[in-house]
């Protein structure tokens, strides 16, 4: 039987996490362990996760398992559950998210008949903001394959959504905890750059917006944080070219649009910065067509 650990960080969501960790237990394939990393919360969390029974004791299908450390973000929380996690595979959750029920049979199926061996499935979603379902844009269409190009615009895989053989993060890396936000669209390019992904056409999660502590609204030019992963991935010396050209056109749209939102900021020096590394990365793109 293929077993499965699901890793949920979590800092004050005392609101969300319960129903989140119950649509894990109404799982039609239990988890073998359930992992929350608390991120420092000072709120109820500690109290409810206690009632469910986090207390690092075995129930007759899952273990729970409740981890605490002072508040680092959510990679570094993230990545202390995944290193924490004992199974084959590696299923996340953001605790403001919450999964249908098969979720976890569905992956575990697409996986064992993938002739491929991928080692990412992720699926579609259900948004729900202030309570009320929303339709996606177009641009946050989800897909298999080769994901790269969707990949460099913004994050096209939610964490939620996801579950992974463990040993990417062998192979790729952890989470980068230097990111205080779009540390999901840096791990999913760093992924994408060498490796397919499965996708299940089925919404299987329902992913939950507008809450007022979401990292989309507590910072300002979330590019900012793209444009650090795009040097990243263009700075990888066995990058291929179709990949590096794309890359390259995109951290120079990010950077107008930076630019402009700086000089709007007053934030002279740094939109100064960004015009000379635009122009370097101009200067890149030329030379990848006279090479």
């Amino acid at each position: 039987m293929t077993e499965v650990s699901v890793i949920i960080p979590t800092y004050n969501r005392a609101d969300f996490i319960s129903e989140c960790v119950q649509s894990v237990l109404a799982q039609t394939l239990p988890a073998r362990e359930i992992i929350i990393v608390d991120d420092g919360s000072t709120d109820a969390t500690y109290n409810i996760l206690n009632d469910l029974g986090f207390k690092s004791i075995s129930t007759p299908k899952t273990v729970l398992r409740y981890i605490f450390q002072e508040n680092q973000g959510v990679s570094s929380a993230r990545n202390l559950g995944i290193k924490e996690a004992k199974s084959e595979y590696i299923a996340l959750l953001d605790s403001d998210d919450l999964w249908l029920k098969g979720k976890l049979d569905k992956q575990v199926i697409a996986f064992r008949g993938d002739i491929q061996h991928r080692r990412l499935c992720h699926t579609e979603e259900i948004w729900v903001r202030n309570g009320i379902r929303v339709n996606q844009h177009k641009k946050h269409k989800k897909s298999g394959g080769n994901v790269f190009q969707s990949c460099l615009k913004l994050c096209c895989i939610s964490p939620s959504s996801t579950m992974l053989h463990r040993s990417v993060f062998e192979d790729f890396g952890f989470f980068d905890e230097d990111l205080p936000a779009c540390e999901d669209y840096d791990f999913w390019l760093r992924y994408s750059s060498k490796e397919e992904v499965i996708f299940i056409n089925e919404p299987l999660i329902i992913k939950k917006g507008g809450h007022s502590d979401q990292l989309s609204g507590v910072h300002w030019g979330m590019d900012r944080f793209r444009i650090y992963s795009l040097e990243k991935i263009l700075n990888e010396p066995d990058l291929k070219l179709d990949y590096r050209i794309a890359a390259i056109r995109e951290i120079i749209l990010k950077m107008e649009i930076l630019i402009n939102g700086s000089q709007k900021r007053k934030k002279k020096v740094y939109a100064k910065t960004l015009l000379e590394k635009k122009q370097y990365w101009e200067d890149s793109l030329r030379r990848c067509f006279n090479d």
